[in-house]
C-alpha cells in the first residue's frame, strides 16, 4: 500500500515566455468593466463559400477585417486612461496549442483577400501547433476572434484580449427555426456574442459594428 509520503511531490512549474504574457493579460482583463452584445447569424452563405483551403474561421476573420475598417473605434486599444485608435487592422484568432491558448496575429487582414487570410491562419495555426510561435507573432493585435463552434458550444463571453477593446465569440452552427415566408424554415445558424470594454466603447458602436460582422457573413457574396 502506498503512503502519502511514498507519493511523488507536486513540483510547481512557473509560467515562462508568452503563457505567462498571456496569465497576466487576463488578470488585467477582469478589471475591465465589459458588456456584452448577441446576435443570430445565419451561416448559410458562409458554408456554401468555404471549401479549397478556406474555413468558416477565414470567413469571420475576413468579415471582423471589414467591419473594423468601417468602424474604426472597435480597433483600438485602451490603456493608461486613453483610448488609441490603431492605423492597422491585425486581427487575432484564439489557437489552442498544446502549450495552451494563443492569440497569434493576421497582420493587415482588411488588406487581405480570402486567400490571403487562409494562408496566414493555416501558417499560424501550424507553428502554434507545433510550439514555434514567437512573441512578435503575437503582438500588436486590435481584435481577436475565439472560435469554439467546432467544439460543439453553443455560445460564450470571451475573455478580452487587453490592451484591445473587444473580442468576439463565436458558436457552433446548428439548425434553427427562422422566419420564411409566413412559416419558419431551419437555417444553419450560429450565436456571435461581442465583449466589449465600456470604458472605449459604447453600446451603440458595438452594435453597429456586430451588425456589419453579420452582414458580411449572410451576404450572397461573403
Amino acid at each position: 500500500m502506498t503512503t502519502v509520503s511514498e507519493q511523488a511531490t507536486p513540483v510547481a512549474k512557473p509560467l515562462t515566455g508568452i503563457a505567462r504574457t498571456a496569465a497576466r493579460r487576463m488578470v488585467a482583463a477582469w478589471e475591465a468593466p465589459v458588456f456584452h452584445l448577441g446576435v443570430d447569424v445565419k451561416m448559410t452563405a458562409a458554408l456554401a463559400a468555404k471549401g479549397d483551403g478556406i474555413t468558416v474561421s477565414d470567413l469571420i476573420v475576413r468579415a471582423c477585417a471589414v467591419a473594423l475598417a468601417e468602424h474604426p473605434a472597435v480597433n483600438a486599444w485602451f490603456a493608461d486612461d486613453a483610448i488609441t485608435r490603431v492605423n492597422e487592422v491585425n486581427v487575432g484568432l484564439a489557437v489552442d496549442s498544446p502549450k495552451g491558448l494563443m492569440v497569434p496575429v493576421i497582420y493587415g487582414a482588411d488588406k487581405l483577400d480570402l486567400r490571403g487570410i487562409a494562408a496566414a491562419r493555416s501558417d499560424m495555426v501550424r507553428r502554434a501547433h507545433a510550439g514555434e510561435l514567437k512573441m512578435p507573432d503575437i503582438s500588436g493585435g486590435t481584435f481577436t476572434v475565439s472560435n469554439l463552434g467546432m467544439l460543439g458550444i453553443d455560445s460564450f463571453d470571451a475573455i478580452l484580449n487587453v490592451p484591445q477593446v473587444a473580442i468576439l465569440a463565436v458558436g457552433a452552427t446548428k439548425p434553427a427555426p427562422v422566419p420564411y415566408e409566413g412559416g419558419l424554415a431551419w437555417i444553419p445558424t450560429a450565436r456571435y456574442t461581442l465583449t466589449c470594454d465600456h470604458r472605449a466603447l459604447d453600446g451603440a458602436t458595438g452594435a453597429r459594428f456586430l451588425d456589419s460582422v453579420r452582414c458580411a457573413l449572410e451576404a450572397p457574396t461573403a
